[in-house]
């Protein structure tokens, strides 16, 4: 990051939970960017293919911006840019499946973010666990879905399965069989 990046991602917010004047222009492009994935998100499994490009096109496009206003004003947290652009930035990262990069990097900024606590556990643990699937390694919390057998939901492969529900519990999440129950 550049010191001007650097010194853009020290500004604050007045305290009201609304973005300062100078990144509300970037938090409403992250919340109409969200907007617009979640709108678009039942085509990346659409049985047309011009469907499932338009999805992969839409998501690198949205990982191409999110790059740019990382470089420009570091990682969205919620107190600088407020909780639907926070929330908007993380899928961003969570949908560039195609462009690890861009997830790692985000997992990188997410894991300072937790620790200075200024972002969620849950979200870095799912992002966590989505970059680790796309890089063809086992996943920590459970929170990526191989397939489905004899009609139940199916982990990627885990690190530790027999602690997967205790690692969940440590970062927000419900036990496995209790979160994808509310999927069926």
């Amino acid at each position: 990051m550049t010191h001007d990046a650097q010194q853009r991602s020290t500004d604050h917010g007045d305290g009201s939970g609304r973005p300062a004047p100078e990144l509300a222009a970037v938090a409403t492009e992250l919340v109409a960017m969200a907007a617009a994935d979640q709108q678009a998100a039942p085509r990346a499994n659409a049985a047309d293919f011009a469907d499932q490009l338009a999805w992969r096109r839409l998501t690198a496009r949205h990982a191409d911006r999110l790059t740019e206003i990382v470089d420009a004003h570091g990682w969205p947290t919620a107190d600088r840019f407020g909780a639907d652009a926070a929330r908007g930035a993380w899928l961003i990262a969570q949908h560039a499946d195609r462009q690890l990069e861009v997830q790692r990097r985000a997992v990188h900024l997410l894991e300072r973010a937790v620790a200075d606590g200024l972002a969620s556990p849950r979200d870095l643990a799912f992002l966590m666990d989505r970059t680790l699937v796309n890089e063809g390694r086992e996943q920590i919390y459970g929170t990526q879905i191989a397939g489905v057998r004899d009609g139940s939901p199916v982990p990627w492969p885990c690190r530790e399965p027999e602690r997967m529900d205790q690692l969940r519990a440590e970062v927000g999440i419900p036990p496995f069989d209790e979160y994808v129950a509310r999927f069926a």
